[in-house]
């Protein structure tokens, strides 16, 4: 990321997009760029659980672990702002001063999901974009975190690695392109479309049967 420059506040993006972005780009902007969103069943649930993990009151400290959750995060570099469930700070030589606490703090991102891990790495990407955000912010190197899948009820260990990185700052560089078109992508059923809450709104069972532009033709006949 040396030499790029910085986004200004008003062209950030909600890092949280990054995840329906990698999901599906359509879902992505109609719900970003378009401003459309309808809850279902998982939503209303990955929404509560996400309510408890960004509970700001419940920071803690557990020993050596120091636990803060909903943290504002942001990156000029990335152009992105968000917040984390749950930021863990492990005490740690290598880590970073923290004000009001004593010694060294390194920093490890855990991200809560309702359901069971996806066949791509989305879910990583986000967490991954969180970890590079706080490396912008506090100057230091974070090298995991962690998913915690609600079904399974257990963590899964997500290494920040060099092509995940990549993955991220690709990804985010179409997002901001996207978005300063007003570009929504045409849509790419798939089985993933019937958990989706925008089925309604994207209808992707039309892609196969007729372009937007053939129906035009066909109806000023």
């Amino acid at each position: 990321m040396q030499g790029v420059e910085a986004h200004a506040d008003e062209d950030f993006l909600l890092l949280s997009g990054l995840q329906h972005f990698l999901f599906c780009r359509r879902q992505w902007a109609l719900i970003h760029i378009e401003s459309q969103w309808v809850d279902n069943l998982l939503t209303v649930e990955g929404n509560l659980m996400h309510e408890h993990s960004h509970n700001e009151a419940l920071t803690e400290k557990r020993g050596d672990l120091l636990i803060t959750r909903g943290m504002a995060i942001f990156s000029r570099k990335l152009g992105v702002s968000g917040k984390c469930d749950v930021l863990e700070f492990h005490r740690n030589d290598i880590g970073v001063p923290i004000f009001g606490w004593e010694g060294f703090w390194l920093p490890f991102p855990v991200e809560y999901k309702r359901g069971e891990p996806k066949e791509n790495n989305c879910d990583e990407a986000q967490l991954c974009g969180q970890a590079m955000c706080l490396e912008d912010m506090l100057c230091c190197e974070i090298s995991e975190g962690a998913l915690f899948y609600g079904e399974r009820r257990r963590r899964t260990s997500v290494v920040f690695t060099k092509e995940l990185r990549a993955e991220v700052e690709k990804a985010l560089k179409e997002m901001h392109a996207h978005y300063k078109r007003g570009y929504t992508p045409k849509a790419k059923p798939g089985k993933q479309c019937n958990a989706c809450s925008l089925k309604n709104i994207c209808l992707p069972s039309l892609v196969k049967r007729i372009s937007a532009e053939a129906y035009l033709k066909e109806a000023s006949r």
